[in-house]
């Protein structure tokens, strides 16, 4: 049983997918684990009340596994998974009358703050770098930064950025331009953005 179970880790996500769509509750459950705390960040990002955040989170899991059956297989799981919590909590802002019955995703302001793994940079030049290109993140507008987060911190594809922010991919392409431009403008460091970007060194809280 432990060997199955190791060997299963080994999976993609596509794999465990179809085999919690055919009733396998361990394949469930890896996914479970494997993107919990991913969607919890995620979640607390649009919403300030954690335990509702997790109602939301376990909310999609629920549906995932009572609708196994009839679900088509996303392109990217977690793409799929990110953006179901990110309409629960469009659904939590209609019904609070916060989001004044709009039906879209659209006004969801991103409520977050980029940081850095301190004890992950040894180099003072890094260092230095980082710092200041995490105070360059936090100036962007949260559009522009939801888009940064998802496509480097998360690995998301432009396609998949669309989909989740409700827009073309055209748009999705702009918006991310337009934070890499902003970046690129005010950066005086002599290290690559997209390298820093994809790096350890930032966190989301």
């Amino acid at each position: 049983m432990k060997t199955r179970a190791l060997t299963m880790r080994t999976y993609d996500d596509h794999e465990l997918w179809n085999k919690l769509k055919a009733g396998e509750e361990k394949s469930f459950s890896l996914l479970f684990e494997k993107y919990y705390g991913d969607l919890i960040s995620y979640g607390n990002s649009f919403y300030r009340f954690p335990e509702r955040v997790e109602d939301c989170v376990q909310d999609v899991f629920a549906d995932v596994w009572l609708y196994r059956e009839s679900l088509q297989e996303p392109n990217v799981v977690k793409a799929y998974l990110l953006s179901s919590v990110r309409k629960r909590i469009a659904r939590l802002y209609e019904r609070d009358r916060i989001f004044r019955k709009t039906t879209t995703t659209d006004s969801i302001e991103f409520l977050f703050d980029f940081s850095v793994e301190k004890e992950l940079i040894e180099d003072e030049e890094i260092a230095e770098s980082v710092f200041y290109l995490n105070k360059l993140l936090n100036d962007l507008p949260p559009r522009q930064k939801e888009a940064l987060f998802l496509r480097y911190s998360q690995g998301l594809g432009v396609e998949e950025i669309a989909e989740m922010l409700d827009v073309n991919y055209q748009s999705a392409k702009n918006i991310l331009h337009r934070g890499l431009l902003t970046l690129r403008k005010e950066w005086k460091g002599s290290f690559s953005i997209i390298a820093l970007l994809s790096s350890s060194v930032f966190k989301f809280i």
